[in-house]
């Protein structure tokens, strides 16, 4: 995935400033993609450059709104329907998980495999508050998909993690 994609995404939702980007993928997106302050301007500005977005308005201490053009969306199609996603992810917890029964004693992979269980028990929390925010604003919040998949994804975590940890007894 490219951040170029994942902010034409949000602003076909909704115009933005980068600020409200930043905070919405934290909200939205943060279980799947990080984004910082550092890396969203830059490339707002490169879709400005390139035709894809393009200020709608400007407010106090120099913000700008920024709105996705045709072509942003154009472009943002062309990626959901004809580009394959990649399959191939870097995932520091699947490596870790991979090798702790493998490297670890039982007392270490217990407490390697908790910090993992706890880890995920404290995402749920955090997702169940966005949920509940976005069905106070909206009952069909056009993020409320993603949060419901990570919510899912997060259960069948919490339930492997939860085996491994009755194995190791």
């Amino acid at each position: 995935m490219s951040l170029r994609h994942a902010v034409l995404g949000l602003l076909a939702v909704e115009p933005s400033t980068g600020y409200d980007l930043a905070r919405k993928f934290d909200r939205s997106l943060g279980s799947a993609w990080h984004a910082s302050h550092s890396q969203i301007y830059p490339e707002l500005s490169r879709l400005e450059d390139e035709s894809m977005v393009k200020v709608l308005s400007e407010g106090a201490r120099r913000s700008r709104t920024y709105g996705i053009t045709a072509g942003g969306r154009d472009e943002l199609r062309r990626w959901l329907v004809d580009v394959p996603p990649s399959r191939l992810q870097r995932n520091e917890s699947g490596v870790r998980l991979f090798l702790t029964p493998r490297l670890l004693g039982p007392a270490d992979a217990r407490i390697a495999l908790q910090r993992d269980l706890d880890d995920a028990i404290a995402q749920r929390a955090e997702l169940e508050g966005i949920d509940a925010l976005m069905r106070e604003a909206d009952d069909e919040h056009p993020f409320h998909p993603a949060v419901d998949l990570g919510l899912r994804v997060n259960e069948v975590m919490q339930d492997w993690l939860r085996d491994q940890l009755a194995a190791l007894d």
